[in-house]
């Protein structure tokens, strides 16, 4: 069979034997092999019953959630394609042909892009169409380098097999993004064709929830990419701060009429600490990501992660350690030039700031290094990865 036309369901008994009936016609029309597959989430309104009438088979998904029916769809789904689409008869689904067309051509992903295809009157939320949207879509591509207008597009179509590959997991809305991301990271073919929305055919509300399903999307983005949420702004943080550190460590900095002295410097080494933690951070997390299978295997960061060993990390802690000690007599000489009295802050804490930044950077580093060792060490017991990015003694474990 070639294709699947997969419609998540939920109470749509106003428009889930419409929707149906466009797919079947357009299969028709196509003459092309396959099938229509409602994956209900737990209708109480017959949309099931409903939906059988109209010629689909149904199944019935117990776990609750957009992407808990979706995973439960794509799993039962007997076409080599499958092309999914919500239920509420907001996408013609008698209009498939450029999806179809571009799945056909070897893309493993094609998104519709309702921005390109037209968004008529009362179909999207003034908010999500000029905030919601763009903004998160501009994220995705900033963070996944990857060409998509409409990264919430509900519409689209994909590679069966490819999908499964893929292992996707979350139950909820943000199913829509875990699409498109792990496609890109693992490097599936993706392209994208303009679709219409048309306002649905429901007389309730929406199961979308702005803000929380927003806020949701965002959240997910942000952590299968901790380069952009621990890593750059991390090395900016370090950046900034060791350079305010060095430079007034040595003499007060004076840019106009604004003065920047030892109070600067107190929020320089607050800088530098929290931007070292935000870096190892992101190795954690890079590192854990891969070992359960959530983020895929990057040959080129982990030939430099081979560098950042325990010992390395060790030796530097030490010269960290003595340069923080070193500066710390430095402050004791300038204090038993008054004789043990009292001392003025703006020249002994030019020397305590650094001291107490470098020893707590050396005590960071220290704990790091171990914990490093501690990520890295399941994966030199437990010998090849599986498929999961488990190893044997994780699942062994298990």
């Amino acid at each position: 069979m070639e294709l699947t036309i997969l419609m998540p369901c939920l109470n749509e008994a106003e428009t889930v034997a419409t929707c149906v009936g466009k797919a079947h016609a357009f299969l028709r029309r196509r003459a092309v092999e396959g099938e229509v597959l409602v994956a209900d989430n737990g209708s109480t309104d017959g949309s099931q019953t409903l939906a059988e009438q109209a010629g689909a088979r149904v199944i019935a998904v117990p776990g609750r959630g957009y992407g808990a029916a979706l995973k439960g769809g794509i799993a039962a789904a007997r076409g080599r394609y499958v092309i999914m689409g919500d239920a509420d008869d907001s996408y013609d689904f008698g209009a498939l042909d450029g999806v179809l067309g571009r799945l056909r051509e070897g893309n493993e992903l094609v998104m519709g892009d309702r921005f390109a295809g037209g968004i008529r009157q009362g179909a999207m939320p003034w908010l999500h169409r000029y905030l919601g949207n763009p903004v998160l879509s501009f994220v995705g591509r900033l963070f996944f380098r990857v060409p998509i207008r409409d990264f919430h597009c509900g519409l689209r179509g994909f590679c069966r097999e490819a999908m499964r590959s893929l292992e996707l997991s979350t139950d909820g809305m943000e199913f829509a993004s875990e699409m498109v991301v792990k496609s890109a990271l693992h490097d599936l073919r993706i392209a994208q064709v303009p679709v219409t929305l048309s306002p649905d055919g429901r007389s309730r509300p929406p199961h979308l929830r702005t803000w929380r399903d927003g806020w949701r999307h965002l959240k997910f983005l942000l952590l299968f990419s901790p380069r952009w949420l621990f890593l750059l702004p991390g090395l900016a943080l370090l950046g900034a701060g060791s350079l305010a550190m060095c430079v007034i460590a040595l003499r007060p900095v004076q840019i106009g009429t604004v003065g920047f002295d030892i109070h600067t410097l107190a929020y320089a080494g607050g800088a530098v600490l929290l931007g070292f933690q935000m870096v190892f951070f992101a190795v954690f997390t890079k590192l854990m990501g891969i070992r359960s299978g959530w983020l895929p295997e990057d040959p080129r960061r982990e030939r430099w992660l081979a560098h950042l060993t325990l010992e390395r990390a060790l030796a530097l802690a030490v010269a960290l350690f003595v340069l923080g000690i070193g500066l710390a007599f430095q402050a004791i000489g300038a204090w038993s030039e008054t004789g043990f009295g009292a001392l003025s802050p703006e020249i002994t804490m030019r020397s305590v700031i650094p001291s107490v930044t470098s020893l707590a950077l050396a005590g960071e580093l220290f704990l790091a290094g171990f914990f490093l060792e501690a990520l890295r060490l399941p994966l030199r017991l437990g010998g090849r990865r599986t498929k999961r990015g488990m190893t044997v003694l994780d699942q062994e474990l298990q």
